[in-house]
Protein backbone atom coordinates (compact mmCIF):
# COMPACT_ATOMS: atom_id res chain seq x y z
CA UNK A 1 0.00 0.00 0.00
CA UNK A 2 2.09 2.81 -1.19
CA UNK A 3 2.20 5.60 0.95
CA UNK A 4 0.33 8.83 -0.49
CA UNK A 5 2.67 11.20 0.17
CA UNK A 6 0.70 14.54 1.07
CA UNK A 7 2.76 17.63 -0.63
CA UNK A 8 1.57 20.78 1.32
CA UNK A 9 1.90 23.78 -1.07
CA UNK A 10 2.78 26.41 0.17
CA UNK A 11 1.05 28.89 -1.02
CA UNK A 12 3.09 31.95 -1.29
CA UNK A 13 1.12 35.11 -0.04
CA UNK A 14 2.15 37.96 -2.10
CA UNK A 15 1.56 41.38 -1.96
CA UNK A 16 0.06 43.21 -4.80
CA UNK A 17 2.45 45.63 -5.85
CA UNK A 18 1.31 48.95 -5.79
CA UNK A 19 2.70 52.56 -6.26
CA UNK A 20 3.95 54.23 -3.94
CA UNK A 21 1.61 56.71 -2.32
CA UNK A 22 3.05 59.84 -2.11
CA UNK A 23 1.46 62.37 0.25
CA UNK A 24 1.44 65.98 -1.27
CA UNK A 25 0.95 68.38 1.58
CA UNK A 26 -0.31 71.45 0.24
CA UNK A 27 0.57 75.15 1.47
CA UNK A 28 -2.74 76.59 2.66
CA UNK A 29 -2.07 80.36 2.93
CA UNK A 30 -4.71 81.42 4.98
CA UNK A 31 -6.06 85.19 4.37
CA UNK A 32 -4.70 87.55 6.78
CA UNK A 33 -7.43 88.72 8.68
CA UNK A 34 -7.51 92.89 8.91
CA UNK A 35 -8.94 94.21 11.99
CA UNK A 36 -11.15 97.28 11.10
CA UNK A 37 -10.66 100.50 13.50
CA UNK A 38 -13.25 102.12 14.02
CA UNK A 39 -13.09 105.64 15.39
CA UNK A 40 -14.69 106.98 18.48
CA UNK A 41 -17.64 107.87 18.66
CA UNK A 42 -18.51 111.68 19.87
CA UNK A 43 -19.95 110.57 23.29
CA UNK A 44 -16.76 108.75 23.56
CA UNK A 45 -14.56 111.08 22.85
CA UNK A 46 -16.55 113.24 25.29
CA UNK A 47 -16.30 111.00 28.35
CA UNK A 48 -12.85 110.43 27.76
CA UNK A 49 -12.19 114.88 27.20
CA UNK A 50 -14.45 114.73 30.59
CA UNK A 51 -11.69 111.96 32.27
CA UNK A 52 -8.79 113.89 31.47
CA UNK A 53 -10.08 117.14 32.70
CA UNK A 54 -11.16 115.81 36.28
CA UNK A 55 -7.60 114.52 36.10
CA UNK A 56 -6.53 117.57 35.63
CA UNK A 57 -8.34 119.78 37.85
CA UNK A 58 -7.58 117.24 40.55
CA UNK A 59 -3.73 117.57 39.80
CA UNK A 60 -4.19 121.06 40.17
CA UNK A 61 -5.68 120.87 43.24
CA UNK A 62 -2.99 118.45 44.52
CA UNK A 63 -0.06 121.06 43.71
CA UNK A 64 -2.07 124.22 45.17
CA UNK A 65 -2.47 121.78 48.26
CA UNK A 66 1.08 121.16 48.28
CA UNK A 67 1.93 124.44 47.32
CA UNK A 68 0.29 125.86 50.20
CA UNK A 69 1.29 123.60 52.64
CA UNK A 70 5.39 124.01 51.75
CA UNK A 71 4.37 128.28 52.19
CA UNK A 72 3.07 127.10 55.88
CA UNK A 73 5.84 124.91 56.71
CA UNK A 74 8.17 127.47 55.62
CA UNK A 75 6.67 129.90 57.69
CA UNK A 76 6.59 127.55 60.65
CA UNK A 77 10.06 126.69 60.56
CA UNK A 78 11.63 130.34 59.84
CA UNK A 79 9.50 131.33 63.55
CA UNK A 80 11.32 128.37 64.72
CA UNK A 81 14.78 129.23 63.81
CA UNK A 82 14.26 132.82 64.71
CA UNK A 83 13.25 131.61 68.16
CA UNK A 84 16.26 129.22 68.56
CA UNK A 85 18.14 132.22 67.29
CA UNK A 86 17.01 134.32 69.83
CA UNK A 87 17.53 131.67 72.68
CA UNK A 88 20.72 130.62 71.86
CA UNK A 89 21.85 134.76 72.52
CA UNK A 90 19.73 134.87 75.39
CA UNK A 91 21.21 132.06 76.69
CA UNK A 92 24.67 133.58 76.04
CA UNK A 93 23.40 136.78 77.55
CA UNK A 94 22.76 135.35 81.16
CA UNK A 95 25.90 135.04 82.62
CA UNK A 96 26.46 138.78 81.67
CA UNK A 97 23.39 139.78 83.52
CA UNK A 98 24.06 138.19 86.26
CA UNK A 99 27.57 139.60 86.49
CA UNK A 100 26.34 142.84 86.27
CA UNK A 101 23.92 141.89 89.47
CA UNK A 102 26.87 141.04 91.41
CA UNK A 103 28.72 144.26 90.27
CA UNK A 104 25.45 146.29 90.91
CA UNK A 105 24.94 144.36 94.71
CA UNK A 106 28.90 145.61 95.25
CA UNK A 107 28.90 149.12 94.36
CA UNK A 108 25.67 149.14 96.84
CA UNK A 109 27.81 147.81 99.55
CA UNK A 110 28.64 150.27 102.26
CA UNK A 111 31.95 150.06 102.19
CA UNK A 112 32.53 149.97 98.32
CA UNK A 113 35.42 150.97 96.41
CA UNK A 114 35.37 152.96 93.53
CA UNK A 115 38.19 151.09 91.42
CA UNK A 116 36.68 147.83 92.48
CA UNK A 117 33.42 148.74 91.09
CA UNK A 118 34.96 150.40 87.62
CA UNK A 119 36.90 146.97 87.40
CA UNK A 120 33.85 145.03 87.40
CA UNK A 121 32.00 146.96 85.17
CA UNK A 122 34.75 147.16 83.06
CA UNK A 123 34.95 143.47 83.06
CA UNK A 124 31.24 142.91 82.23
CA UNK A 125 30.84 145.01 79.72
CA UNK A 126 33.90 143.18 78.40
CA UNK A 127 32.01 140.22 78.34
CA UNK A 128 28.96 141.19 76.92
CA UNK A 129 31.06 142.57 73.95
CA UNK A 130 32.62 139.46 73.79
CA UNK A 131 28.81 136.93 74.19
CA UNK A 132 27.76 139.69 71.19
CA UNK A 133 30.71 139.15 69.08
CA UNK A 134 30.60 135.27 68.90
CA UNK A 135 26.99 135.99 67.19
CA UNK A 136 28.76 138.03 64.53
CA UNK A 137 28.42 141.72 66.06
CA UNK A 138 31.33 143.74 65.77
CA UNK A 139 32.20 147.53 66.54
CA UNK A 140 32.90 150.32 63.85
CA UNK A 141 35.22 152.28 65.45
CA UNK A 142 37.44 154.25 62.60
CA UNK A 143 39.89 156.09 65.07
CA UNK A 144 42.35 157.97 62.46
CA UNK A 145 40.92 156.41 59.38
CA UNK A 146 40.06 157.14 56.35
CA UNK A 147 36.29 158.85 55.82
CA UNK A 148 34.12 155.88 54.29
CA UNK A 149 30.19 156.81 54.04
CA UNK A 150 29.16 153.27 53.97
CA UNK A 151 30.10 152.75 57.38
CA UNK A 152 30.25 156.40 58.43
CA UNK A 153 27.89 159.45 59.06
CA UNK A 154 29.71 162.77 59.17
CA UNK A 155 28.27 164.82 61.81
CA UNK A 156 30.69 167.96 60.46
CA UNK A 157 33.80 168.97 59.69
CA UNK A 158 36.47 170.81 61.76
CA UNK A 159 40.47 171.90 60.66
CA UNK A 160 43.27 169.70 61.92
CA UNK A 161 46.55 170.31 62.53
CA UNK A 162 47.59 166.46 63.27
CA UNK A 163 45.07 164.31 61.28
CA UNK A 164 45.00 164.43 57.13
CA UNK A 165 41.97 165.62 55.48
CA UNK A 166 39.26 163.51 54.75
CA UNK A 167 40.05 161.29 57.98
CA UNK A 168 38.17 160.17 60.59
CA UNK A 169 38.70 163.15 63.31
CA UNK A 170 36.75 161.71 66.15
CA UNK A 171 34.53 159.36 67.01
CA UNK A 172 31.35 160.65 69.01
CA UNK A 173 29.53 157.53 68.53
CA UNK A 174 30.56 153.34 67.92
CA UNK A 175 28.90 151.92 64.94
CA UNK A 176 27.95 148.09 64.49
CA UNK A 177 27.92 145.46 61.50
CA UNK A 178 25.91 142.31 62.02
CA UNK A 179 27.67 139.67 59.68
CA UNK A 180 28.72 142.30 57.41
CA UNK A 181 25.74 144.02 57.00
CA UNK A 182 25.75 147.05 59.03
CA UNK A 183 23.50 147.98 61.92
CA UNK A 184 24.00 151.43 62.41
CA UNK A 185 26.73 154.06 61.24
CA UNK A 186 29.47 155.55 63.37
CA UNK A 187 29.37 159.06 63.90
CA UNK A 188 32.18 160.93 63.43
CA UNK A 189 33.53 164.19 62.97
CA UNK A 190 35.95 164.59 59.58
CA UNK A 191 39.13 166.43 59.46
CA UNK A 192 38.70 169.22 56.90
CA UNK A 193 43.35 169.18 57.59
CA UNK A 194 45.39 171.88 58.34
CA UNK A 195 43.68 175.30 57.92
CA UNK A 196 45.46 177.66 55.32
CA UNK A 197 47.17 180.95 57.14
CA UNK A 198 45.40 183.76 55.46
CA UNK A 199 48.53 186.49 54.41
CA UNK A 200 47.31 189.78 55.35
CA UNK A 201 46.37 192.08 53.05
CA UNK A 202 49.05 194.29 52.39
CA UNK A 203 47.87 198.52 52.51
CA UNK A 204 48.19 199.85 48.87
CA UNK A 205 50.69 202.84 48.77
CA UNK A 206 49.61 205.50 46.97
CA UNK A 207 53.31 207.89 45.85
CA UNK A 208 52.90 211.55 45.47
CA UNK A 209 54.67 213.31 42.84
CA UNK A 210 56.13 216.34 43.30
Amino acid sequence: MKDTESKTDNTDTETPASAAETTVTDTVETPEVVEETTEPTLEEQLATALQAAASAKDAQLRAAADLENFRRRTVREKDELRAFAASRIVEDLLPVVDNLGFAITAAQAPNAELKAITDGVEMVATQFKTALGNHGLKEVNPVDAEFDPNLHEALSQQPSETVPEGHVLQVVRIGYTLNGRLLRPASVLVSGGAQAEETPATPETNEETA
